[in-house]
């Protein structure tokens, strides 16, 4: 095991129902020894930012989410809804009554993790990484096992990478909208945006690079059925050109992700997403893969492939107007996904 740095708790401002502030510990991870990576190379200073809330002396959840996610699942210091908000907290299909739920900011992303800085070289990160980061994270917590890592999106990647490396330290995996690889068609969208977003950089123009990436990036998230009954009224007419709904939404969305990420991180994650490679066939950890019919970017095929390589899985599909974004949003449909966790543990 390695060394532990000192915790440096920070308090918790905004107690919600259910979760009193003094069931919420967050703090910097100073990890000994820095780390060597995955696709070659080394980061010798390592912050991770984690935080930790729920029921004390409750078995322990993973959350992890898309590479937008941090560490603020249910909670945030200016008493906001966290990133899964609907599906975590109390009452919710991730009862926060009944555990707690552990998440940190992404090596390599936009949050207080060690992450690119503008204009800095960074080595490319795997969700290996991810996963040995988690591992060594809770070492520092004296956690000995998590009940559960429940991650959708690229967080599901990382806990298929955790569940490979670390069998004997997860009692279950929940993966949505995730596979074992990504889909060549979802690594071509990606692949735009960086390039979109590298252009940017070049000419001086990052932030409206970054929001014109994420623009094209959410016209992937969401099913045509809900872009068809949002955004089917007319153009407007302004300034001598016609503008669609659907550009007004794609617009705001956009610039709401730059004013808050770094383009550097940006191009760092969306690129780990894409050197995603696990080996499925070595994964015993008990799986529970959720696919959604209308996802884009994570076909149904996919996850049905996925759940014949692993050892011990079990497939759930759902139907939902909002396509690889379900996972965010679906907390009926997901609720009997979660329930197994609290049988007999929580």
């Amino acid at each position: 095991m390695n060394a532990i740095a000192e915790v440096r708790p920070i308090e918790a401002q905004s107690p919600v129902r259910g979760v009193p502030s003094e069931s919420v510990r967050e703090g910097i991870f100073e990890m000994p020894g820095g780390l060597h990576l995955h696709h070659g190379g080394r980061l010798p200073d390592v912050r991770i930012a984690w935080r930790l809330a729920g029921a004390p002396g409750a078995p322990v959840v993973c959350a992890l989410g898309g590479i937008s996610a941090h560490r603020r699942v249910c909670l945030t210091e200016q008493a906001r809804q966290g990133w899964w908000s609907e599906i975590a907290g109390p009452g919710r299909p991730l009862d926060t009554e009944r555990c707690r739920v552990l998440s940190f900011d992404y090596l390599g992303g936009s949050g207080e993790s060690t992450g690119p800085r503008p204009g800095e070289a960074f080595p490319s990160i795997s969700t290996y990484d991810q996963a040995e980061v988690l591992a060594r994270l809770l070492d520092h917590l004296g956690i000995k096992a998590l009940r559960a890592i429940a991650g959708g999106s690229y967080g599901g990647m990382v806990a298929l990478a955790f569940g490979e490396r670390f069998p004997e330290r997860v009692g279950a995996l929940i993966v949505l909208c995730a596979t074992d690889r990504p889909h060549p068609l979802g690594s071509a969208w990606r692949a735009v945006q960086r390039d979109i977003v590298r252009f940017g950089l070049q000419a001086g123009r990052p932030a409206e690079a970054l929001a014109l990436a994420r623009a094209l990036a959410m016209s992937t998230y969401r099913s045509g059925e809900e872009f068809a009954a949002r955004f089917a009224g007319p153009p407007a007419f302004e300034d001598g050109r016609a503008r669609l709904p659907v550009e007004r939404y794609l617009a705001a969305r956009g610039a709401s992700y730059a004013a808050e990420h770094r383009p550097e991180a940006f191009l760092c994650l969306s690129e780990s997403i894409d050197l995603h490679r696990v080996e499925a066939s070595r994964i015993c950890v008990p799986t529970t893969a959720v696919a959604v019919r209308e996802d884009m970017l994570v076909p149904l095929s996919e996850v049905r492939a996925l759940v014949a390589r692993l050892h011990a899985a079990r497939l759930c599909e759902i139907s939902s107007i909002y396509g690889h974004d379900a996972f965010l949003k679906e907390s009926q449909q997901l609720r009997g996904v979660f329930a197994p966790l609290f049988e007999s543990t929580c």
